[in-house]
């Protein structure tokens, strides 16, 4: 229990509109889109600035006590549950742009804005920030580092590391630091890349300066559609071999088409296997050429059809259904817990039907909608939390999935990070040396092991079951 004391010191520091204690309010911060596992801090602290949280660090650091940073808490790995932290540090009303140097295409943006909002602010400009997580009308850009987020454009821009030049970093201790800055290739070690997928364990990330692009002259969006997924993941190898490299190749199989459809009624067929929408994108006039031999490439896998958005609006309402898709399984069942294994491209057929044979085995619907370009997997088991039995499925059935991707030569993660949800897969990859060598890394940073304890690595000190008690959703 947290003193009295130190809540009236934090009280006068972020105000008494930025300390929630209330145990009914406290609920909301008790997980994020992983929520298999829940567990409400003592107390929810949401600063200002980066002074602010410099501050609320010095006090927590001079009482021993430690915390979880949070963003929007779109996160789906369990990365701002608090673990043996009773304080929760939010950022979300860290709202500001800085600065946008338009000429030299950066931004200097707080922690708490949110992604779209990046590129809203550059439109005009012919400008935008290319990491797009489905979640981009409500994640922020301190959650997107810490993760280090992707979307459906990674496949030809990269995800958040790419595009993130510098990072202003407050310490456990309170000390602010500067780390990379606005300008390419800062000698010495990369400790900006070093930052971005950290998960919150290195410190509180206040700000970053973005890399912007210039907005591609043209775009086409093709929606491909297919009578099986063996078919249609083939179909992406496809296209990578024939020399074209897409802005994004997504899909969506047929029970989370039937989804989508049933929300938003774009048209797709509820009846296909799969779907594959493939975006190309820059100088108009190389487009048409780029989008014909596409519409072979499907053709010859026995695409039943392959249609062009016919202009803006059509396309946005398409990426709309796609990047919702996530929000329409809530048609399907109570619950859903979304996986995020990686796998190279050419082993998405065979670890599709892994997952149909592990989905069957569990007696669990699975569906399927991912990031098909870069092998980036999110099957979404379907259950209903309130039922101990199908939850200890669900469990199970994620974990031979992700077993199954690293088998395959993949990874246990493309963009939704460790958090606590991975912990127990982290040596299906890294050997015992491996998990040393970064926990050893990670208390440069945070020495006292103050800063989000209980994440990423499955040692004594990062187990999840502690001695502050948490809860599994309820049943």
């Amino acid at each position: 229990m947290l003193s009295s004391r130190l809540l009236t010191t934090l009280c006068a520091i972020a105000g008494d509109d930025g300390v929630i204690v209330r145990p009914h309010e406290l609920r909301v911060y008790e997980c994020d889109g992983y929520t298999l596992e829940k567990s409400a801090p003592d107390v929810v602290v949401l600063p200002r600035s980066t002074e602010q949280v410099s501050q609320i660090l010095r006090l927590l650091d001079a009482e021993g006590i430690a915390f979880v940073p949070r963003g929007a808490g779109t996160g789906l790995s369990g990365g701002c549950l608090p673990l043996d932290a009773p304080v929760m540090i939010g950022t979300s009303r860290m709202k500001r742009i800085r600065s946008i140097d338009r000429v030299n295409r950066r931004a200097v943006v707080e922690a708490g804005v949110v992604n779209l909002s990046v590129s809203n602010a550059v439109k005009a400009d012919g400008l935008l920030y290319a990491p797009d997580p489905s979640s981009q009308m409500a994640c922020t850009i301190g959650g997107n580092v810490a993760e280090n987020s992707g979307g459906p454009h990674t496949l030809k821009y990269g995800v958040t590391t790419n595009h993130v030049l510098g990072i202003e970093l407050v310490l456990p201790s309170g000390e602010v630091v500067e780390l990379g800055g606005a300008v390419e290739d800062v000698p010495g070690y990369d400790l900006t890349g070093l930052v971005v997928g950290s998960e919150g364990t290195f410190g509180i990330v206040t700000a970053a300066t973005l890399r912007l692009i210039r907005q591609p002259e043209a775009c086409t969006t093709l929606l491909a559609i297919f009578e099986s997924v063996d078919d249609a993941t083939a179909t992406v190898s496809d296209i990578i071999a024939a020399g074209i490299v897409p802005a994004a190749i997504e899909m969506m199989d047929q029970l989370i088409v039937e989804a989508v459809e049933a929300a938003f009624r774009f048209g797709f067929p509820t009846d296909a296997g799969a779907v594959l929408i493939i975006e190309l994108d820059g100088l108009a006039a190389g487009l048409p050429p780029q989008a014909e031999k596409i519409t072979a490439l499907c053709q010859t896998r026995r695409a039943r059809s392959v249609r062009v958005a016919r202009d803006d609006a059509e396309r946005a309402a398409l990426w709309k259904s796609r990047k919702r898709a996530f929000g329409a399984v809530g048609r399907l069942a109570p619950s859903y817990c979304t996986q995020d294994g990686v796998v190279p491209r050419t082993k998405l057929p065979e670890i599709l039907q892994r997952i149909l044979s592990i989905g069957r085995r569990y007696d669990l619907r699975i569906g399927n909608v991912f990031h098909a370009g870069d092998g980036n997997i999110h099957p979404i088991l379907l259950f209903d939390e309130r039922d101990e039995k199908q939850v200890e499925r669900v469990l199970a059935a994620g974990r031979e999935i992700l077993e199954a991707c690293v088998e395959l030569g993949g990874s246990v993660t493309g963009e939704h990070g460790i958090g606590v949800e991975k912990i127990a897969q982290m040596p299906l990859l890294f050997s015992p040396d491996d998990l040393l060598i970064m926990s050893e890394l990670r208390r440069v940073f945070d020495p006292h092991g103050r800063c989000n304890p209980g994440k990423i690595f499955p040692t004594p000190g990062a187990c999840v079951e502690t001695t502050r008690p948490h809860r599994r959703a309820a049943l």
